[in-house]
């Protein structure tokens, strides 16, 4: 089997199954032999930052000499990161060896009518699990796919949960209101299992407590139980009530990115408290001083100045160009912008014509979700330029590209991986 089969096989499943719950996925563990129950987890959900803070917490514990997994999605580099070991993507090779381990049981669940149609994302879920188990990893840092509750990943008992931002997003699956999207995000929640909290707003953090309250589960709030001080060139200093790390350096660009950084802190420390682990200052500030993240206000060119951000939904929009007024207060501005017919396209594009001096191009990709030009050629009378080909209007706009102008690439995370690969290569070229 080559690793374009192995995937093929992966993808050809569905991506969610009309029967929604954690029945197929627990009959999957179970004939693997159950190798979550080996691990010691933290588990992160959340409507933005999931990603940002698994990569700070991974990085915290990596410098304190621990062997650690992780396990997210979408994949911006390559389909192995999902899961990954010391922020080393899984190899091509193991990567068969696991589909061809897991094929027979899927066969066998297929044939039982209760437990057919497995999904993508449960087989990969499994399969991380099986991989990390048989690695004999350390810590296994575990992000949810989609909300929290039916999601693959809520099969786990973690040491700790993490609850970064919630708004509303995926809203056709989850629920229209804040309130529904929070009992999602709060069914990751296990009686007796400490949670921590991120920048959330009052109403879905009402949700939360009395979750919380009902499983008798600690919380651990932002601004409450752990507080941040902004210092200039976006450090920052982290504080809770057993003392204060000044002048912390972060890798990641943007502001909202102190946040992640504060909440993978917090998280590192609920853990190690927890298992009996001594965690210094110095693993923790060279962890969020080393994170890598991928197309997070990432700098992709310096010569044009090209910055790739996946602002795939208003939350994300919003603290992007929160980010472009801090970062580039005397730039102009190109955008290159697509999403998916999943998201709020309207409104993201609505925010995006709000920058000054920016012009705005929309565009798709190759993306079974990805919107369609002709949904908005309303747009042109508003000065938005419509481009069908992505990379022809990338090419144009890096050539033309002026030294006070920035290009900002934003939209689908889906798109930023296509976008990020393709430019890349150009200035491996170059």
């Amino acid at each position: 089997m080559t690793i374009e089969e192995a995937l093929e096989w992966i993808h050809s499943r569905l991506k969610f199954n009309i029967r929604p719950g954690l029945s197929r996925v627990e009959a999957l563990l179970d004939l693997l032999g159950h190798p979550e129950e080996k691990l010691s987890m933290i588990h992160v959900a959340g409507t933005n930052g999931k990603g940002s803070t698994v990569a700070f917490t991974r990085s915290i514990f990596m410098e304190a000499g621990l062997k650690v997994a992780s396990f997210t999605s979408p994949f911006i580099e390559t389909f192995g990161e999902r899961m990954s070991i010391n922020a080393q993507p899984i190899a091509d090779e193991k990567l068969i060896q696991y589909v061809q381990l897991l094929q027979p049981l899927v066969e066998k669940l297929d044939a039982q009518e209760e437990l057919s149609g497995i999904t993508e994302f449960e087989i990969i879920t499994a399969m991380a699990f099986k991989y990390f188990a048989d690695e004999a990893v350390d810590i296994a840092v575990i992000e949810v796919g989609l909300g929290g509750l039916l999601d693959s990943t809520n099969v786990i008992t973690p040491v700790v949960s993490g609850i970064t931002t919630i708004g509303l997003d995926h809203i056709d699956i989850l629920g229209s209101t804040i309130e529904e999207i929070a009992a999602q995000k709060a069914g990751i929640i296990k009686p007796g299992i400490p949670v921590v909290t991120g920048n959330i707003g009052l109403d879905a953090l009402r949700v939360i407590w009395e979750t919380a309250k009902q499983k008798t589960a600690r919380v651990y709030q932002y601004r409450y139980d752990y507080r941040i001080e902004i210092e200039a060139d976006e450090k920052f200093s982290f504080k809770t009530e057993a003392g204060e790390i000044e002048h912390l350096e972060k890798s990641l660009k943007g502001l909202h990115q102190i946040e992640n950084a504060a909440m993978a802190i917090e998280l590192a420390l609920v853990y190690a408290h927890k298992i009996g682990l001594p965690l210094n200052e110095q693993a923790i500030r060279l962890g969020i001083k080393k994170a890598y993240w991928p197309a997070r206000m990432e700098k992709l060119s310096d010569h044009p100045l090209i910055i790739l951000d996946g602002a795939h939904n208003v939350h994300a929009m919003t603290r992007l160009l929160e980010n472009l007024k801090v970062e580039f207060p005397k730039k102009k501005f190109k955008i290159l912008f697509s999403a998916i017919t999943t998201k709020d396209i309207r409104q993201m594009i609505e925010m995006l014509q709000t920058v000054n001096h920016a012009e705005l191009i929309l565009t798709t990709f190759n993306y079974p979700k990805a919107l369609a030009l002709n949904n908005f050629t309303d747009l042109e009378e508003k000065g938005v330029t419509l481009a069908l080909d992505w990379e022809v209007a990338l090419d144009e706009l890096r050539q033309g590209l002026k030294a006070d102008e920035v290009l900002v690439i934003t939209g689908s995370l889906y798109f930023s991986a296509q976008v990020r690969d393709y430019v890349l290569n150009l200035e491996d070229e170059s």
